[in-house]
């Protein structure tokens, strides 16, 4: 009796697993789907410049730079050492207004915004930054070119 219990046991659960992993041919529905086959989908939410300088602001970040701007803040990171940039302007931009930032957010603990800058500029050369002397110079050129009302 146990030999037959146990076989019917196999056969049934044999039969639900191949019934559970049988392909179908209809598509898997997905959220569009249900959601109707005309329903428009959201357009992405575009702020105005005014909303963009507010939120920035609040996140403790200076405006974007100009492209002149720009274009003197890499030169004066390429004038200490061309590995600081390492061919990454859009990257050294972003890093620069990260460290505006962090001057920001400790304005009276120079020590902090010198090891949070030395930090977050790394390179392949230097993954573990480039030293506090030349983090402080990075700091600032930084403050000098992006953020000099901070």
């Amino acid at each position: 009796m146990r030999i037959k219990t146990t076989g019917l046991l196999a056969t049934a659960t044999l039969a639900l697993v191949l019934t559970a992993c049988g392909t179908s041919d209809t598509p898997p529905v997905t959220p569009a789907d249900k959601a109707g086959a005309g329903a428009a989908t959201a357009a992405p939410t575009t702020l105005s410049p005014a909303a963009k300088a507010a939120a920035r602001e609040a996140a403790g970040l200076p405006p974007e730079p100009d492209a002149a701007t720009a274009a003197t803040f890499i030169a004066a990171l390429d004038a200490i050492d061309k590995d600081i940039v390492h061919g990454k302007q859009e990257k050294a931009i972003s890093r620069g207004l990260d460290t505006c930032s962090t001057y920001k957010r400790y304005p009276d603990d120079t020590d902090k915004q010198i090891d949070q800058t030395n930090r977050r500029w790394s390179s392949p050369a230097h993954p573990d930054g480039h030293g506090l002397a030349t983090a402080k110079q990075i700091r600032a050129i930084a403050h000098k070119h992006l953020c000099p009302t901070f």
